[in-house]
């Protein structure tokens, strides 16, 4: 299936909950290549055992897939100071949830409690700052269906930069008006420092 072999597939097959794609998430470390070279497949994490953000939301796609769920995509855009965020959307009930692979205390799962894609995308604005405390979430993506390349992604030996670049000039949504911008209050010390909290430590 999609080109997984057994081991492979046996693996994903059992995530078959987003609470048990996010549990193996968190077994996965946490890879400090975003933004240089590496953007792996699902294959790759797999057998390498790590993964950063959107790696980890390929993944989890993947796994929503095969479960016969859409495999979907959503873009956190930040100012350009900071970095932007991706998580894997799912639906449960008529609403919204998030899975997430993160280093960081915050930007994590998300309960499927939220109605609109932009609720779910507003849960994130107040744990999105910067060590100075400026929250910098500026807007959201739609829904990014992973279907439209097919599924040879999740086997590529090649890096998916395409698709992260896709992913960015997808259509996104504002979520603060200038004034709501002007007026965000900064987190504070103890927000800051809860937030500099890590799980992996960088070799």
């Amino acid at each position: 299936m999609f080109g997984l072999d057994h081991d492979e597939l046996r693996v994903v097959r059992r995530l078959n909950t987003p609470v048990r794609v996010q549990n193996y998430l968190e077994t996965l470390r946490y890879s400090f290549d975003a933004g240089n070279d590496a953007l792996r497949s699902p294959r790759r994490v797999l057998r390498e055992g790590s993964a950063h953000c959107i790696e980890g939301a390929l993944l989890a796609a993947t796994a929503f897939w095969v479960q016969g769920a859409r495999p979907l995509l959503l873009d956190l855009r930040s100012t350009p100071d900071d970095l932007d965020h991706v998580v894997a959307p799912f639906r449960a009930h008529g609403c919204w949830g998030a899975v997430s692979k993160t280093n960081h205390a915050v930007l994590r799962y998300r309960e499927p409690i939220y109605r609109t894609i932009r609720e779910l995308a507003l849960s994130y604005v107040h744990e999105y700052f910067l060590d100075d405390g400026r929250k910098t979430m500026r807007d959201y993506s739609l829904p990014f269906d992973l279907r439209r390349y097919g599924s040879a992604w999740i086997t590529s030996n090649d890096d998916l930069w395409h698709i992260a670049e896709d992913l960015d000039d997808s259509p996104h949504r504002l979520i603060l008006s200038a004034a709501q911008r002007r007026g965000l209050r900064r987190a504070d010390p103890v927000e800051i420092r809860a937030g500099k909290l890590t799980v992996w430590r960088r070799r």
